[in-house]
C-alpha cells in the first residue's frame, strides 16, 4: 500500500503507513523522495557540529540542546496545527510515549552526549566516532534473531579497530579518553533508537512524530543540564552576534528540517540507505572542522576515519543485498 500523501503544501512529506512500520527495515527500496532527504540530512548534519562548538562556547552545553530541540519541537508543531488542523497532533498514550522515549534515545542520549563529548574532543573526532552508530545497529540485528552474515561481523571488527586507532590519541593525553568513550555510548543510544522506531506504534504523521521527539528530547537535556548546574554558567552578554546565527541554523536547519527528515526516514527507507549518514556526515564533518575552525589533522585521526569508513562500507554493501 503506498503511502498516504496528505491534502496540504506542508504534509507534503509521505505519512507513515500503519503497516509499514513493522515491516523489516532492511527489505525496503529506497525512493528519490528518500534520497532527497538524505541529502538534506547529509548537507545539514555535516555541519551541526560546528554550529554545535559555536554556541556551546557561549551557553551551557545541555542548557542549548535544550532549548534548540524545544523550540524546533514547538515551531514543527504550531505549522502542523496551523497547516493541518490540531487534530493531526492527537496521537494515543502509546505512540506518544514511543515517540517519547525515541526522541529521548536519539536527542538525550545521542546528540546531548555529542555535545558533552566535545567539550574535550574536536568537533571532527566527535563526529567520526559517531560512524560506529551502524555498527551497533548490526549488532542489535544480530542480538534480535535477525540473521547477519560472515562479512557484515568483518565489518563491525574492522569498524571497531578503526574506533581503536581514533582512541590513541586520547590515550597519549591530546584528548580526553572520557570524552572518547562518551562519544562511542552516543551511538550505541542513537542505534537503539534508530533501530527500534521503526517497530514502535508511531503517530501516523512523521510531523507530529517528530515535534513530540524533539519536546521530550529537549526536556530530557534541559533536566540533564539542571543536573549538572548549568544554570549557573549561563551569561546573556557573553552571547555573541555569531551564537545566535548559530543556535537560529540549529534550531531551524538541524532541529526542524534534517531531524524531522532523518525520523521520516527510520519508517520508510532501508536502513542500509539511512545508515549513509554514518559514514557521509563524519568524513564531512572532519574536513569541516579543519577548513573552519583550524582543528588539526593528526595521522591517528586520517587512518583511523579510513579504517572506519572501510569496515561501514562492508556492513552496507552486505545489508544492500540482502
Amino acid at each position: 500500500m503506498p503511502p498516504r500523501t496528505p491534502n496540504t503544501s506542508l504534509g507534503s512529506v509521505p505519512q507513515f503507513p500503519a503497516e509499514r512500520r513493522h515491516e523489516n527495515p532492511t527489505a525496503r527500496r529506497i525512493s528519490v523522495t528518500a534520497w532527497a532527504a538524505l541529502a538534506v540530512v547529509y548537507l545539514v548534519w555535516s555541519s551541526a557540529q560546528l554550529g554545535i562548538r559555536v554556541v556551546t562556547a557561549a551557553v551551557p552545553l545541555m542548557f542549548s540542546a535544550g532549548t534548540r530541540f524545544i523550540a524546533a519541537g514547538l515551531v514543527l508543531a504550531g505549522l502542523l496545527a496551523w497547516r493541518e488542523g490540531a487534530a493531526e497532533l492527537r496521537v494515543t498514550l502509546r505512540q506518544l510515549l514511543a515517540a517519547a522515549a525515541v526522541g529521548l534515545l536519539l536527542l538525550v542520549g545521542g546528540i546531548g552526549m555529542v555535545v558533552l563529548a566535545e567539550e574535550s574532543v574536536p568537533s571532527g573526532l566527535a563526529a567520526l566516532l559517531i560512524i560506529v552508530t551502524l555498527l551497533w545497529v548490526v549488532v542489535l540485528h544480530a542480538v534480535t534473531g535477525e540473521r547477519v552474515p560472515a562479512i557484515t561481523f568483518l565489518g563491525v571488527l574492522v569498524g571497531l579497530a578503526g574506533s581503536a586507532v581514533l582512541i590513541v590519541p586520547g590515550l597519549s593525553g591530546q584528548v580526553k579518553l572520557g570524552g572518547v568513550l562518551t562519544a562511542i555510548a552516543a551511538a550505541l543510544l542513537w542505534s537503539i533508537g534508530s533501530f527500534f522506531s521503526p517497530r514502535l506504534p508511531f503517530p501516523r504523521s512523521p510531523l507530529a512524530a517528530g515535534a513530540y521527539e524533539m519536546l521530550a528530547g529537549g526536556a530530557g537535556c534541559l533536566l540533564v543540564g539542571l543536573v549538572r548546574w548549568e544554570k549557573h554558567d549561563l551569561n546573556l552578554d557573553a552571547i555573541s552576534t555569531v551564537s545566535w546565527p548559530g543556535l537560529a541554523h540549529l534550531v531551524l536547519f538541524g532541529g526542524l528540517v534534517a531531524f524531522t527528515a532523518y525520523a521520516w526516514l527510520l519508517g520508510t527507507a532501508p536502513h542500509s540507505g539511512v545508515a549513509t549518514c554514518a559514514y557521509v556526515n563524519p568524513v564531512v564533518a572532519v574536513f569541516l572542522g579543519w577548513l573552519i575552525l583550524g582543528e588539526p589533522l593528526s595521522w591517528p585521526v586520517l587512518l583511523g576515519a579510513a579504517i572506519v569508513v572501510a569496515g561501514v562500507f562492508l556492513v552496507v554493501s552486505t545489508e544492500r543485498r540482502r
